[in-house]
């Protein structure tokens, strides 16, 4: 989905709230604190490969080097490269600081389940896209429901989660404010 097709999307769920629930779960996934500590999984079915690649172009887009996602994948290939074989037992190493994102358009496997709940335990923020599953959403601190049969499918939720996570904040900073402040306060600028 290209930028056009996005926007195009967000004008037609303006007041739907759709929009503000993918702010929502896109600023959640900002607030992982470092390159690598976004883990995406999905079923062993459905691994995130568009999302994971989408995040990427967005840490890349905005300079936001923590959404830069680790996918983890349900059975890796040996011989992948060491980016693209990267395995569930990451999860054992999940804690603090870092996000577990899981995508789950159908029902989650019980093995997923437990690792997900593993690593709420030991700390990691769990942030997920379902389709209706109340076991995921229960271990989620934040999850987003897809319904089969809704104004929006589970790859456009996808897209619009990804596109506000590298989206820039719309809220001015303690230093924006102030300078807007002192600029009223002294008035314009002269110059000679």
């Amino acid at each position: 989905m290209d930028s056009g097709s996005v926007a195009l999307l967000r004008e037609l769920l303006a007041e739907t709230g759709w929009l503000e629930r993918a702010r929502e779960l896109g600023l959640a996934l900002r607030a992982t604190r470092s390159p690598g500590g976004l883990l995406l999984v999905g079923t062993p079915d459905d691994e995130p490969w568009h999302l994971t690649a989408h995040l990427a172009d967005e840490a890349r887009f905005s300079g936001l080097s923590q959404l830069t996602p680790t996918l983890l994948r349900w059975a890796p290939p040996p011989d992948a490269p060491p980016h693209l074989r990267v395995g569930l037992d990451r999860l054992e190493q999940a804690g603090r600081g870092e996000t577990l994102f899981v995508l789950a358009e159908q029902q989650a496997p019980v093995p997923l389940l437990e690792r997900v709940d593993d690593a709420r335990r030991t700390g990691a923020t769990i942030l997920a896209i379902e389709g209706g599953d109340r076991e995921l959403a229960g271990l989620a601190h934040d999850a987003i429901a897809v319904p089969r049969d809704g104004l929006v499918t589970f790859d456009g939720a996808q897209h619009l989660v990804s596109a506000a996570a590298g989206e820039a904040d719309q809220r001015p900073g303690l230093r924006e404010r102030l300078a807007r402040l002192l600029d009223k306060v002294s008035g314009p600028r002269l110059t000679d």
